[in-house]
């Protein structure tokens, strides 16, 4: 039986000051038929299976609310961050990927149509395209901050490195990556890319200039309705997130990643947003996984209504 399991999680601020209000503080568990109360629900998606090299990112979802409980809420441009519910992990069928999908997209579903604003916790990146899938029923871009383009064909089965490739075959109107490394993707699958309008923002033009590299991704978005946002911790540079699947140098910084999140989610087009690949098992002093937080922290910040002005 697949659909949400209640968090276990307990959602707590470990800071014995009174006066620091942290997202333990400020996130509660709910369900599916409280979450339009919420600005912005969870949802933990612990799944690994899909992954092309290295293991681990079915304990991110875990390891995320456990850094994210302790990041104080207060943005010094919005204020603070408030109103955000849990709703829980999704249950995992057993089976291939794309049952897994499947499964995934039909709890995605319900989520999006729940009236908040999801944050999926990954997990793999194959689970993109059931996180992303049921917006395909209107206009949709997608922009994913990833070091690789992940629009391989899809062979025996889905990996981690097919889900932009399977949104297309569904329909996705529009695709931008922000970071990609040069030396991490085959000529074929940028030949692909650009056959199909999408826009590639390479880590270099991040690196001089983040904001204008978001903007750059946002122009390519202009035709759609709906912009559903993906982070792929890979996108950092492994000095900055060596718990990922594929760690390698020339990234981004957590502060360019973290700017160019807050530029994009400021779209008021953007329904959704999800951090994928955070490996804990592969990390090294917490540095993924604090990063992973942070970058929901600053996505729930720069949403319209995100903050108090």
């Amino acid at each position: 039986m697949t659909g949400l399991q209640s968090t276990t999680f307990e959602w707590t601020g470990p800071s014995d000051d009174p006066n620091d209000e942290q997202f333990g503080d400020v996130v509660e568990p709910t369900t599916l038929d409280a979450a339009d109360g919420y600005d912005a629900v969870l949802v933990g998606e612990p799944y690994d299976g899909a992954v092309i090299g290295r293991r681990g990112a079915a304990a991110g979802p875990a390891a995320i609310r456990e850094a994210l409980a302790g990041v104080k809420t207060h943005h010094f441009d919005t204020g603070p961050v408030s109103n955000v519910g849990d709703l829980g992990t999704v249950a995992l069928p057993d089976g291939d990927v794309r049952t897994v999908q499947r499964a995934v997209r039909a709890v995605a579903a319900s989520v999006h149509d729940a009236d908040a604003f999801p944050v999926f916790l990954g997990g793999d990146n194959s689970l993109t395209c059931a996180n992303a899938g049921p917006l395909l029923d209107g206009s949709l871009g997608v922009v994913s901050i990833d070091a690789h383009l992940d629009v391989r064909e899809v062979r025996d089965d889905a990996t981690s490195g097919t889900p932009y490739r399977q949104l297309f075959e569904a329909g996705l109107d529009v695709y931008g990556c922000v970071g990609a490394r040069h030396f991490e993707t085959s000529t074929a699958y940028h030949d692909y890319v650009r056959e199909r309008g999408g826009t590639v923002v390479t880590a270099e033009a991040v690196g001089d200039g983040p904001v204008a590299a978001a903007d750059r991704a946002l122009n390519a978005m202009s035709g759609v309705d709906r912009i559903y946002l993906s982070l792929d911790c890979d996108a950092l540079d492994a000095t900055a997130a060596p718990g990922v699947s594929a760690p390698t140098p020339g990234g981004l910084t957590t502060r360019e990643c973290f700017r160019v999140l807050r530029r994009l989610a400021s779209d008021d087009r953007v329904v959704g947003f999800e951090v994928v690949e955070c490996a804990p098992p592969l990390d090294r002093d917490g540095r993924t996984v604090d990063a992973a937080a942070r970058a929901v922290a600053h996505v729930l910040s720069a949403r319209p209504g995100g903050g108090a002005s």
